[in-house]
């Protein structure tokens, strides 16, 4: 970092010369870093240039000035390496001036988000910047085109095509990647919708290149009719008794166990499915087995609402660390199909793979990738194995100073909801708002049924409330407001005490035509969220409060991190009981510890100790997924 600051320095030192410059001499100012990269010139030999351009671009545009730690952080992105910044330290912003500067060489570069709304939204707020620099701005989603109509598979193409002609443009990591697979398909090079891969900006780069990277980009061909199997299977592993069998919840898999063989051969031999002389392990059962592994695994292993949901007569996978739904998405291997049966619905046939990629693979690709995200740095040595990028921590704007209270542990699961409703009370009574974390969009229903009983107002956000996301996680900071949010949900957008005004505006305004009226309504907003703003920063500003502790501490520090923002007040807390999945699975020996210590079955114990134990579990279960 020390490094940067003399950049940082030199770019400070250019401000007033650029404040000076007209519009179009700020526009002409691309066009000469251009030429001088043609004679001869290298991108860090223009980048203090640029970054003030950049700088000056975003104050005329979007009306925001780049902080000193922005260019750092700018700086560390345009190294290709991993940009670790705070929750509401403006990544989106902090994106636009790497992505300047490496947009000269005229080659594109992509910048990648976690979400459709996302995609369209920095694409057009970040677009006047890049305007007002003279470039153009693209973005690429999978429903392109559908608020026009249905357009045809040459119109979307040419639709993307223009999105990846344009010198910046966003988009989707899932997208980019079955782009790049259906254009290994087309038969000419002109017909491909992509033009290489030169530089890519990943937001929220844990999420995309560590937690997605675990599910490969399969695009399926000609399908077989497996209805009937299916439907088959799926009775007989429910007439499977438990001893047939054994789950190993670590690794997700069930096998037959001693007992299970024979009695699993008796059920097939009355079903007429084996004959008296074969066995289960003979060759031409292999498939029979496996799918009758598969509709196990259905019924045991995959909880509805936790794991998938069922919407308009399909199966919908939700991602279990961002708690968003993925539609669109079949698991391979008769899983999917497994499930549809299991949920009663048609089952669909069971496609063939003709291309495949993992996301480690496709964006080795890029000749320089960066990323950025709230928490890298537990992640660092996945991220300089497999990406060969390095993490750099970038300072804060302002002090960080939130209270990172000791989780409180529980042997018993009901007690810790207990607990949880009895310190919601609390906080909601000197009007502090609480965003409620929890692990699955079931939980967040349960907690939601404990508030309703209560007579508590609140807010749920999960995979289930997509398109409402951006704006009530935007409101979660209002005085006495209380939101429940599945994992990650609503990443990407800021959480400001009191309350957001941009959205608050949008809609006092809707249906209002005069412009006076417009900015009377404007004016009381403001000082309506002014007042809003300091009663919850005398109340302590955002409580976090994680109902669960995640796979992994970084999922963790993500929904800490979403209080603190900017130097606010904030607090957070995470309970914890012995009978979650993690401590369960991964947190071996505790209760007996707990016993020892004497702790009864209705008292909560906090010690370091114990958040030290609860870390180690979450390495253990790391380090197995990057093992996978």
């Amino acid at each position: 970092m020390r490094g940067l600051q003399s950049k940082v320095e030199a770019i400070n030192a250019l401000e007033a010369e650029y404040e000076a410059l007209s519009d179009s001499a700020l526009k002409d100012k691309t066009a000469a870093f251009k030429a001088r990269l043609a004679e001869g010139e290298t991108l860090d030999d223009l980048l203090v240039e640029a970054f003030a351009a950049a700088r000056e671009a975003g104050k005329r545009a979007l009306n925001l000035r780049r902080l000193d730690v922005q260019l750092m952080g700018a700086m560390v992105l345009h190294e290709g390496r991993v940009a670790e910044m705070k929750t509401g330290e403006g990544k989106t912003l902090t994106a636009t001036a790497a992505a300047y500067l490496n947009a000269l060489a005229g080659k594109g570069v992509h910048i990648i988000t976690v979400n459709e709304y996302l995609v369209q939204r920095d694409s057009a707020d970040m677009g006047k910047l890049y305007k007002a620099l003279g470039l153009s701005t693209g973005y690429v989603t999978a429903g392109m085109g559908l608020d026009r109509g249905v357009l045809t598979p040459g119109e979307v193409d040419n639709a993307k095509r223009r999105g990846y002609g344009a010198d910046v443009t966003y988009s989707l990591a899932a997208e980019v990647g079955f782009d790049h697979l259906r254009d290994q398909m087309k038969p000419t090079r002109a017909e491909m919708v992509q033009r290489g891969f030169n530089f890519v900006i990943v937001d929220e780069a844990d999420s995309v290149l560590i937690d997605e990277a675990r599910t490969p980009l399969v695009m399926s061909g000609p399908a077989v009719d497996v209805s009937n199997v299916f439907r088959a299977t799926d009775v007989i592993a429910q007439e499977l008794s438990d001893e047939a069998f054994t789950i190993d919840e670590k690794t997700r898999n069930i096998q037959l166990s001693e007992e299970g063989v024979p009695e699993l051969e008796i059920i097939l031999r009355r079903r007429g499915l084996l004959g008296d002389d074969s066995g289960l392990y003979q060759p031409e059962n292999v498939g029979l087995l496996h799918n009758i592994l598969a509709s196990l695994r259905a019924h045991r292993l995959f909880r509805r609402d936790q794991h998938y949901m069922v919407q308009e007569g399909e199966i919908v996978l939700i991602n279990e660390l961002t708690g968003r739904a993925q539609p669109g998405r079949r698991m391979g291997d008769g899983a999917h199909q497994a499930l549809e049966a299991k949920e009663g619905l048609t089952i669909k046939p069971e496609s063939s793979t003709i291309a495949t990629i993992t996301y480690q693979n496709f964006f080795r690709q890029y000749q320089k990738i960066a990323g950025m995200t709230g928490t890298a740095l537990t992640e660092a040595a996945e991220f300089e194995a497999i990406y060969n990028m390095y993490v750099a921590a970038v300072p804060t704007n302002q002090p960080m100073v939130r209270e990172d209270r000791d989780d409180v542990i529980y042997r018993f699961a009901n007690q810790k909801v207990l607990a949880i409703l009895e310190d919601v009370k609390e906080a909601h009574a000197k009007g502090q708002p609480v965003l409620l974390g929890t692990p699955t969009v079931e939980s967040s229903e349960m907690y939601s049924s404990v508030l309703k009983e209560q007579g508590i107002e609140h807010h749920v956000l999960s995979a289930r409330q997509h398109e409402r996301e951006a704006f009530t996680i935007a409101q979660a900071g209002a005085p006495g407001a209380i939101t429940i949010a599945t994992s990650m949900a609503g990443r990407g957008t800021d959480i400001p005490l009191g309350g957001n005004y941009d959205f608050a505006y949008a809609e006092a305004v809707k249906g209002v035509r005069d412009p006076a009226e417009q900015s009377k309504i404007a004016q009381r907003l403001k000082e309506e969220i002014a007042a809003a703003r300091q009663k919850v920063v005398d109340a302590g500003g955002l409580y976090v409060l994680g109902t669960e502790r995640g796979e992994s501490r970084r999922v963790d520090n993500q929904l800490r991190g979403r209080s603190g923002r900017q130097g606010d007040p904030g607090k957070s807390r995470f309970y914890v009981s012995l009978e979650d999945d993690l401590m369960r699975i991964f947190g071996q020996g505790l209760d007996t510890w707990l016993k020892r210590f004497g702790i009864g079955d209705d008292e909560a114990i906090e010690h370091q100790w114990i958040t030290n134990a609860i870390a180690k579990a979450q390495e253990r279960r790391e380090g197995y997924n990057f093992d996978i």
